[in-house]
């Protein structure tokens, strides 16, 4: 897109063009824009190109393949035909140049500016929004309410999940206000646990691009293809292969819902611009056979690339990241399955500025949460026994984080620290008699323990003080497991972490039922306050969108080159300082997401702090109150005023 005041356009060599507009066009003194739908902003000469292009047609016109028509033909009204879309053939090729003014039609059409009925009568005036609105002039307050009343109209999540995708796509602004001032309402709609259905149904609903498809048919040249995204200054971009979606599996390229919810979350709850984030899908391929049965399916019909063929396709895409971002450009990996995440966090942490939610997110924010809980269950974390049930990314990230606060509280070394944690996958406990076939990231968690096959062997064998699921598998946590937990524990923690709600390893109802309102509660995905023997107990939310939105802002603002486990123990030590008595009362071990922008300049404060003692913060010199600095930094969504 490159934009021209309205002399210079006038006496430039596109002349072709701006003598066939209508007269009134002509005489509007607002900067004119020219776009090509195959251009690039700076990159492409619009000039050459479209006086080549208009050449082109003049010569095509008095070609016999086109029928002759006078030059002075109009179609539809005495619209002429300036583009020769109209006297070509279907076989002939047609450039769609678009040429109109930056205001008016266009304007309402741009969710980036358009303020729908909040115009004012003299923005109305200014920028020829006359008679293209109705008169009322409404504050982006009223607008907030009114969508909030049609929001809530709609009986199905996945319903109310189109219209603030709907709304995102016509008016950036107001679809960050809403979520702000209604975060504990509407982040379940558009993030877990409603994302997943609309992962599930992404190719039936899929209207518009919300982020970029890079497949094995772009491999050679994906670094043109991050060219085509129309903003330059990327500060965030969330990627996923689509593999491992949620608990839902390999959902291939309709996994891009992950990436635009979690992107959504970063300006909302973080402050990031949205011109600065960048949703990425890696398409592959997907081993869902019903997906390549679908005809409505949007990605690759093929079984998914692995080995050679897919890490060269990924090491190209971080290359061209870092050459065309630059090295401050924050990539987060979300679900990728196990085999990969692991694999790519350890081969690019070194290297570029990378973080893996699924790994490193979710151990933070649950870190914060058993720190929390001590407050109501006493003692320190050296004191407790953790036991897991799912060693992949989430659980083996969690009980790495686990073993390094300990270890960072007692002096201990880490491969002490984790004899503290035992874990349980789908073959049972994972002792030292399993470790040579055990894949290397299970392996540290191999102890002299002796082999049990359930779960609920596991339990009476470890007598955990906190049981933790991560495992993806729903009703996992029955109703003896619950009791032997509470058998010999006063207050057992149980934190069923696992999303979408289908997939939670019990729900608030049964924890708090079958332990006779013993346990302290956390979920991955929200559960309704739940009512036992006359008192009301409200279960936390073990959300990751406590932490990354935070995090990132830390590390973007303090220019940091790389992530460090310190960051994420600073992260989740500012997350439990959030914790009140209020909260505690309530038994909640997290706090509301009301206060989720605080929460975050908070963390966003501390973990620049680790940055600058790690050395690896680059914008100098360091603030001096870095929390009002953090809030200094957060995106508003407060409408501009326009000249």
């Amino acid at each position: 897109m490159i934009s021209l005041n309205a002399s210079s356009f006038l006496n430039n060599k596109l002349y072709g063009v701006s003598r066939s507009l209508p007269q009134p066009q002509r005489r509007i003194a607002t900067p004119l824009v020219v776009v090509a739908t195959n251009g690039r902003p700076a990159e492409r000469n619009a000039t050459v190109l479209m006086e080549n292009t208009l050449k082109e047609m003049r010569d095509s016109a008095s070609s016999p393949a086109v029928v002759e028509k006078d030059s002075k033909s109009t179609v539809g009204g005495g619209v002429e035909d300036v583009y020769g879309e109209d006297t070509a053939t279907e076989d002939q090729f047609i450039t769609p140049w678009a040429v109109s003014v930056a205001s008016g039609y266009s304007l309402l059409r741009d969710p980036h500016h358009n303020k729908g009925l909040a115009f004012t009568e003299k923005e109305r005036d200014a920028h020829y929004l006359r008679g293209l609105l109705p008169p009322v002039v409404i504050s982006q307050e009223l607008q907030v309410k009114k969508m909030m009343h049609n929001m809530r109209q709609y009986q199905v999540p996945l319903q109310r999940y189109m219209a603030m995708t709907d709304l995102q796509e016509r008016n950036e602004r107001l679809f960050y206000k809403l979520l702000i001032d209604n975060v504990e309402e509407l982040l379940p709609v558009v993030y877990t646990p409603t994302v997943g259905e609309a992962c599930q149904k992404y190719g039936s609903i899929f209207r518009r691009p919300q982020g970029l498809f890079i497949s094995l048919k772009e491999k050679g040249k994906i670094l043109e293809v991050l060219k085509n995204w129309p903003e330059k200054k990327i500060q965030v971009i969330v990627v996923t292969d689509g593999e491992r979606i949620l608990g839902l599996g390999d959902l291939g390229c309709q996994g891009m819902g992950i990436p635009v919810g979690k992107l959504s979350l970063y300006t909302a709850l973080g402050g990031i611009r949205p011109s600065a984030c960048l949703p990425v899908t890696i398409d592959v391929g997907t081993n869902n056979e019903s997906l390549l049965n679908d005809e409505f399916y949007i990605g690759l019909k093929q079984r998914r690339a692995t080995g050679q063929e897919y890490a060269e396709l990924l090491h190209e895409f971080m290359s061209a990241v870092k050459q065309n971002y630059g090295e401050k450009v924050l990539v987060q990996f979300e679900d990728f399955a196990n085999h990969n995440a692991f694999d790519l966090l350890a081969k690019y942490g070194t290297t570029h500025l990378v973080f893996n939610d699924d790994i490193q997110g979710t151990a933070s924010v649950v870190l914060a949460g058993l720190m929390a809980a001590l407050k109501l269950v006493g003692g320190t974390l050296a004191d407790h026994r953790f036991l897991f049930l799912g060693a992949g990314e989430a659980g083996t990230g969690i009980a790495e984080l686990i073993a390094q606060e300990i270890s960072k509280q007692t002096g201990a070394p880490v491969e002490e620290t984790r004899k503290k944690i035992s874990l349980v996958d789908s073959k049972g406990l994972i002792v030292r008699s399993r470790l040579e076939s055990l894949q290397h990231f299970k392996k540290p968690w191999a102890h002299e323990d002796e082999p049990v096959d359930t779960l609920l062997d596991a339990v009476k064998a470890i007598k955990p003080t906190v049981l933790i699921g991560s495992s993806g598998a729903g009703q996992t946590f029955t109703k003896e497991v619950v009791e032997a937990m509470s058998s010999f524990n006063e207050k057992p923690i149980i934190l069923a972490l696992s999303n979408p709600t289908s997939q939670s390893e019990c729900t608030a109802e049964q924890a708090y039922t079958w332990s006779k309102g013993g346990c302290i509660f956390a979920s991955g995905s929200p559960f309704d306050p739940v009512e036992y023997n006359g008192k009301v107990y409200m279960s936390g939310q073990a959300n990751n969108a406590y932490i990354f939105p935070g995090l990132g802002l830390g590390l973007i603002m303090s220019g940091a080159i790389r992530v460090h486990d310190d960051m994420l123990l600073a992260a989740s030590e500012a997350l439990a300082r959030e914790v009140t008595q209020e909260n505690f009362d309530k038994g909640l071990i997290y706090p509301p997401f009301s206060n989720i922008r605080k929460i975050s300049a908070h963390i966003a404060a501390e973990v620049a702090a680790k940055a600058y003692e790690l050395g690896l913060a680059t914008r100098l010199p360091q603030p001096k109150n870095l929390v009002a600095y953090a809030e200094s930094c957060m995106y508003s969504p407060s409408y501009r005023s326009y000249r």
